[in-house]
């Protein structure tokens, strides 16, 4: 991997804010408003069906094509499914073909991010910023105006139509 490549990986979900110093000071703002929420296994296993648990707590990834909210067309709100969070409008998604819900960005100060080394290949992974819940993982493959891919998993996520109450 070129060494540009390869820094491009590590700092992709920063790069926005890395490039205006007060926009990162935006971010580190929202990030201190947000109260975590902290729960033992057992508690979430209590509010969280299996799949959710698996991929919220567990960072396990559900089949491609698996997620009705592959195809959601309507206008609305995207929430964390562990702390109903937002996290994406609708206005951010767009059709990846790549079988999971895909967004182009994110509510800014609603994600954090990590890498993940599981495929040996680093891979930069994120969570919501609340509850600490496994959403997927962001690329550089996605469209304009960002060149970001934010491949979330379904089950991860909840939607809410417009006009309707964020929980």
């Amino acid at each position: 991997m070129q060494r540009r490549s390869f820094f491009s990986v590590l700092l992709s979900p920063f790069a926005i804010s890395l490039m205006d110093p007060n926009s990162l000071a935006q971010v580190e703002d929202d990030l201190m408003d947000i109260e975590k929420i902290i729960k033992s296994d057992e508690e979430w296993l209590e509010i969280l069906t299996p799949g959710q648990f698996n991929i919220l707590r567990e960072e396990g990834t559900e089949p491609p094509f698996s997620s009705p909210l592959n195809s959601e067309k309507r206008r609305g709100t995207y929430i964390c499914a562990g702390c109903q969070l937002a996290l994406f409008t609708s206005d951010m998604k767009y059709d990846s073909g790549t079988g999971w819900p895909s967004f182009f960005t994110s509510i800014e100060g609603r994600l954090e991010t990590k890498l993940d080394f599981k495929l040996i290949i680093p891979r930069t992974e994120y969570h919501c910023a609340r509850c600490g819940g496994h959403q997927g993982h962001v690329f550089n493959d996605g469209p304009s105006p960002t060149g970001q891919r934010w491949c979330n998993n379904g089950l991860a996520l909840e939607f809410v139509p417009e006009g309707d109450e964020l929980g």
